[in-house]
């Protein structure tokens, strides 16, 4: 499936920095501006990976790493602590209390990003992969193209991450609602029926001649990536 990444930083302009960044790298991503509301998300919810700012209003990003390195749940989660203390004591106590990686402000978009890349392939690979295979159908996340049947598709920026989006995960149903925060983002204020328009595009451009529709209509519910296309039954 397509790695989340929560993001829990107050400083609104360099938040929506970081997510706009992480979503053009396709993943799932999260924004949080307080320790106590991220803290109750990730109760519900944990993601992949976890961006913790150090000053935090009410609970302090150092107290909820603490906190999280004592629930089962939460115990492994990968966490990079973003902070403005360059200290080395600073560091190691960033360190200590249970953050893998510690990046000091200003930084590198680039580098967190290479950061970030680096630590999913070492929890686990799958996440980062970037190809996504199914029957005849080939995606490559970093090239932005795709195959079928050895024939390349031209998809528009919505068409590809509709279908990467659906790929990750197989079988799951998505509800168009899901699709249009995972596509458009949570922000973006979209009717549900665009969900449809650009399903159908996708299905034009991937479904030429006799080929078979991978994506299934499930009705009252969404849409789902068949994960029994391409299978012998």
């Amino acid at each position: 499936m397509i790695p989340k990444i929560l993001i829990v930083e107050d400083e609104e302009a360099l938040g929506t920095l970081l997510r706009y960044n992480l979503e053009a790298e396709g993943y799932e991503v999260q924004l949080i501006a307080e320790g106590d509301e991220a803290e109750t998300a990730l109760h519900e919810s944990v993601p992949d990976l976890l961006i913790l700012d150090w000053m935090l209003p009410g609970l302090s990003g150092i107290e909820l790493c603490r906190r999280l390195r004592a629930r089962k749940q939460t115990k492994r989660l990968p966490i990079i602590m973003l902070t403005a203390r360059g200290e080395e004591s600073e560091r190691i106590r960033g360190l200590s209390t249970g953050a893998d990686d510690y990046v000091v402000k200003p930084f590198s978009v680039p580098e967190l990003m290479a950061r970030i890349n680096a630590m999913l392939r070492r929890v686990n690979p799958e996440l980062v992969s970037k190809n996504l295979k199914a029957g005849d159908i080939e995606l490559d996340r970093e090239t932005h193209r795709v195959n079928r049947a050895e024939r390349e598709i031209h998809l528009g920026p919505k068409e590809f991450r509709l279908l990467e989006y659906l790929m990750h995960n197989p079988g799951r149903v998505y509800s168009r609602e899901q699709l249009l925060n995972a596509v458009w983002g949570q922000d973006v204020y979209v009717d549900e029926r665009t969900v449809d328009v650009h399903v159908g595009r996708l299905r034009r451009a991937i479904n030429r001649g006799k080929a078979v529709d991978p994506i299934r209509t499930v009705r009252g519910a969404g849409y789902a990536f068949d994960d029994k296309f391409g299978k012998l039954n």
